[in-house]
């Protein structure tokens, strides 16, 4: 799924955290938890409505989460 998105599309708008920063966070910097990845990138930590589907109250839905970031790089 991760390959419909262009590195640098913004998971997180609050925080402007791209899809690449949150890779790297993964891949490069040993997250294997949201609470690593919030802590590594900020993402998350404002409204929280990038965390995972369940959270997100906005409007405008995302299309993709930290959540299902980190299942895809670290599981495939």
């Amino acid at each position: 799924m991760l390959e419909k998105f262009d590195e640098k599309y913004e998971v997180c708008n609050c925080r402007k955290v791209s899809l690449e920063t949150i890779k790297n966070a993964i891949l490069k910097k040993d997250a294997k938890t949201l609470g690593d990845i919030q802590d590594i990138t900020t993402a998350g930590t404002d409204c929280r409505h990038c965390i995972f589907p369940e959270g997100d109250f906005g409007k405008i839905k995302k299309k993709i989460y930290c959540k299902d970031i980190l299942k895809e790089v670290l599981h495939g």
